[in-house]
């Protein structure tokens, strides 16, 4: 198998990634630096920054209804984390993304990092849908704008998604949004002058959250 292939297999970096760690000579097998393209054996003993890469036996994959108040991080700084939702033998998943601290909805975890690296890179556009609510309706303008041509948030290119209304609430939207920019949903609607009251994601990709309650996974097969 390909060092790379076998990194991204067992850890949380993608192919990309891997390369660019053996690269930069953060990857040793049997004790030596590796280079890109090195095929390893069962029998190869393979580290990353000093620590020993074990190969996974099995995929797993998680989804979480996460709740308010959680952070995406093994280190919360004071706050709760999402893996003391979590038995310990779940603790060695990783995020697929993140939500912020003040929002929730469905968080994949997993192992795989070539599976991550599929559902979040930006060429392979996975459609992620939220239910927001704002502090006052939107005018019919502003969703306009934001579904296009966009606004600008700061980045070098403005921020569009598609963005409808929930006809029994007039402050409750629901937001389609293929890209994954650090707190895109919030910045675009404070730079219009909303407040976000809540941000609920209910589906990634083909993953949906369906009925699964607050704090609660399901290990997915």
């Amino acid at each position: 198998m390909r060092i790379n292939k076998f990194i991204a297999s067992n850890s949380s970096l993608s192919r990309r990634r891997a390369d660019e760690a053996i690269i930069s000579g953060r990857v040793e097998i049997n004790g030596l630096l590796a280079r890109p393209g090195d095929i390893i054996v069962d029998t190869d003993t393979v580290t990353l920054d000093s620590h020993v890469i074990t190969p996974s036996v099995k995929t797993l994959m998680l989804i979480l209804n996460k709740p308010v108040g959680y952070v995406v991080s093994r280190d919360g700084q004071g706050s709760q984390t999402v893996y003391d939702l979590l038995p310990n033998k779940f603790h060695n998943l990783n995020p697929v993304g993140r939500l912020d601290k003040d929002s929730s909805g469905l968080l994949l975890l997993t192992n795989d990092g070539n599976l991550a690296n599929r559902l979040t890179h930006p060429s392979f556009t996975k459609a992620k849908i939220y239910q927001v609510e704002l502090d006052r309706p939107l005018t019919s303008g502003d969703i306009t704008k934001i579904n296009n041509p966009g606004v600008d948030i700061g980045d070098k290119r403005l921020s569009k998604f598609i963005v409808t209304t929930n006809s029994r609430h007039s402050s409750n939207y629901q937001v389609v949004l293929t890209e994954g920019r650090n707190r895109q949903i919030r910045r675009t609607f404070e730079a219009l002058g909303y407040k976000v009251i809540a941000l609920h994601r209910i589906e990634f990709g083909p993953y949906k959250l369906g009925g699964l309650q607050s704090g609660k996974y399901q290990e997915l097969k």
